[in-house]
């Protein structure tokens, strides 16, 4: 069988993470169609496995995060091109290593940089305009040496293909993982509110996730009650969120970032209402996994969005939008919501159809591999 490395993640198993779940469902639904690498950032050794899910893992004395990530991302490549017969990257932040390819007959499937990542960095400071042209420098580097091209969400295809001429398929998420919680003992110790109605967002605390304009929302309805789960002191934006708003008010809950997914699962499933409010990214897993677990969802009004949900959502782009939208809400329209969302998730947002896709864009790698 051919050599298929995955690589650009924190590696197997996932315990975090859009693009971890992603190569933990390929290891699951591809090891037996290709003799499969993985490659893991840095893990102290006695919690190092050999093979997971059929799937050998490498592990780098480097973290897949931070300052490190781009040493990571380069060793990676290198090493595949050396070792491997396709490199499915995932992610990178290391894309001048590709070029090496050209060196070799190896192949590349490339899932590329989603949504507006290119334009993350707002303000004006001189390091965040010198992070935004990096990213653009990379997202063309990566675009031209990659052999097959998969991108996350429909709105942005075309997008990318006008961009850097280059073809790309569409790959979402999947969605499925996500189980539904019955509501225990423990969870109410822990989470009072759960014995009450509350909506529910989880989101990373940066600007673009637009969590200050729940906040606000939710001001002027004190009626409905929100629990906002986030890494707040991960980020400037976040701490001043959470030093303003925290216990301030009665029915404006905010949690830390939970990384326990049955405790995630147990908030996020017997939630009232989800509200997505991303407006900078691709298909995001976050509002994937909402949809499958059968939530109402209110979602932030940019193109992504309106792809991943069909156009079948409610959506706001003001705090005043989402107060009307919150005030406006009935029994009607949140059954509606429910079957709609639930439907496309079916339809669309499951493993064994995105692992499906990523299975013919290697055999389209190996085939352009063995022409040559």
């Amino acid at each position: 069988m051919k050599k298929v490395a995955l690589i650009g993640t924190n590696g197997v198993p996932a315990h975090y993470g859009g693009i971890e779940t992603l190569a933990e469902y390929l290891t699951r639904d591809l090891n037996e169609d290709y003799d499969l690498y993985c490659y893991c950032s840095k893990t102290p050794k006695e919690k190092q496995l050999q093979s997971y899910h059929n799937t050998k893992l490498i592990y780098i004395p480097l973290k897949a995060n931070g300052w490190q990530s781009i040493f990571y991302d380069g060793w990676t490549i290198l090493r595949s091109l050396c070792k491997h017969d396709v490199l499915a990257i995932l992610g990178c932040s290391c894309p001048p290593a590709m070029f090496f390819k050209v060196f070799t007959k190896k192949r590349i499937l490339l899932n590329a940089i989603g949504g507006k990542e290119t334009e993350k960095v707002r303000g004006l400071k001189l390091f965040g305009r010198i992070e935004v042209a990096m990213k653009k420098w990379m997202e063309g580097i990566q675009a031209r040496y990659a052999d097959v091209v998969i991108v996350d969400n429909a709105a942005n295809v075309e997008v990318f293909e006008k961009k850097h001429h280059v073809k790309a398929v569409l790959a979402e998420y999947g969605g499925d993982h996500a189980v539904a919680e019955q509501i225990t003992d423990e969870a109410l110790r822990k989470y009072p509110f759960l014995k009450g109605k509350y909506d529910v967002t989880v989101s990373r605390a940066q600007e673009d996730m637009n969590i200050h304009m729940v906040i606000e929302a939710y001001k002027k309805v004190p009626e409905r009650t929100v629990v906002i789960v986030s890494n707040w002191q991960k980020s400037e934006y976040g701490q001043k969120l959470y030093a303003e708003n925290a216990g301030k008010y009665d029915n404006i809950i905010l949690l830390n970032a939970i990384y326990d997914q049955k405790e995630l699962n147990t908030i996020r499933s017997n939630a009232a209402l989800y509200l997505h409010t991303h407006s900078m990214c691709g298909t995001a897993p976050s509002l994937v996994e909402a949809m499958y677990l059968g939530l109402p969802v209110i979602c932030f009004k940019v193109p992504t969005n309106l792809e991943t949900t069909e156009h079948k959502s409610i959506y706001f782009e003001t705090v005043p939008e989402l107060v009307k939208e919150l005030q406006e809400l009935n029994d009607t329209t949140i059954d509606q919501l429910k079957n709609d969302l639930k439907e496309i998730a079916n339809r669309r947002y499951y493993w064994e159809r995105i692992s499906g896709i990523y299975r013919e864009c290697i055999n389209k790698c190996i085939a352009m591999q063995d022409k040559k």
